[in-house]
């Protein structure tokens, strides 16, 4: 069977996610780095980060206009946002986790443990019932180009900033965690490892853990190991399957484990994010360019459920 150009399919099921006519979309190009691609549905924008040039950027989804949301950004990677709507930003430079409150004054949520200060958080995912959970690798801090060069006080962990801001270490056993994200029931969450960065033959795979009640992690076998290059951050959608990214592109795998297909990109992808009215865009941080890709599925959103066209209506008056 012929498939369209830009497309790898390794399982039929692929074919379903996949929109034949839907073409990939080079939106912007200018970054060093770019990463930590987060949507906001009230105002249909992108932000992401372009961590060597300290900046966040904002993509307009109406007319295509890109500007620059925050300069100095400390250096920011990973984001997301809280139940209430607000940005949770991982950086690199204040090596903490931050939230831009709705006035624009920004809140230190997290830059110490047990007394030593965080390496430099990297990704962060947001639980229904409000708890922040983040990487802390030591990327930022081990040179200048991403943040500044730093002395670690401690490991390279996964943390948990619960509801009553209690800041937990839920696992301790990775050699650079990376990306994470929930699945859609948040039964499991998914971390990778990019090890691979500082030896020749670390981990460069995701793991998959059991989400206990407390906070706590169990489990934590390998779910995918990257034929290409490094996994780096991903996202799920509504039927459990994982986006990631990879050297070559993005990766799709099935809730069992199974690589379904690859959508090839002309640059090393960094990270990934559902987007538009109905969650049915994925955005694709790559190196120095923002990508965009009609799908066939719709992301998982801890906002709540997208919204269809019909649900979109003028303010009555």
């Amino acid at each position: 069977m012929q498939y369209p150009d830009g497309y790898i399919v390794d399982d039929v099921r692929f074919t379903s996610l996949i929109l034949p006519n839907a073409q990939l979309e080079r939106l912007w190009s200018g970054g060093r780095w770019c990463e930590g691609p987060v949507y906001d549905p009230a105002g249909r924008y992108l932000l992401w980060s372009d961590i060597p040039n300290d900046r966040t950027l904002r993509y307009d989804e109406c007319d295509g206009h890109v500007a620059v949301f925050r300069q100095p950004a400390a250096f920011g990677n990973g984001q997301t946002r809280d139940r209430e709507g607000r940005l949770i930003t991982c950086e690199h430079g204040s090596r903490s986790v931050t939230r831009t409150e709705h006035n624009g004054r920004i809140t230190t949520l997290a830059d110490r443990f047990e007394g030593h200060r965080l390496n430099s958080p990297n990704d962060v995912t947001v639980k229904s019932d409000g708890s922040i959970w983040f990487t802390d690798p030591s990327y930022g801090i081990d040179g200048d180009y991403e943040g500044g060069l730093r002395d670690a006080e401690m490991g390279c962990h996964v943390y948990c900033l619960t509801p009553e801001h209690r800041l937990i270490r839920v696992a301790d056993d990775f050699e650079k965690p990376n990306g994470l994200a929930f699945s859609p029931d948040e039964a499991w969450l998914y971390v990778s490892d990019t090890g691979a960065t500082h030896r020749d033959d670390g981990p460069r795979h995701i793991r998959r853990f059991r989400v206990e009640s407390d906070h706590r992690l169990s489990g934590g076998e390998v779910f995918a190991v990257s034929s290409d290059g490094l996994f780096d951050g991903f996202r799920l959608d509504l039927a459990g399957n994982l986006w990631t990214s990879a050297g070559d592109g993005v990766h799709c795998y099935a809730p069992d484990g199974t690589r379904l297909g690859r959508i090839v990109i002309p640059e090393t992808v960094a990270n990934v994010c559902f987007g538009g009215i109905s969650r049915n865009r994925l955005y694709i941080c790559a190196t120095t360019s923002l990508y965009a890709l009609h799908l066939n599925t719709r992301g998982h959103d801890v906002l709540g459920e997208p919204v269809g066209p019909s649900d979109i209506r003028a303010p009555e008056r």
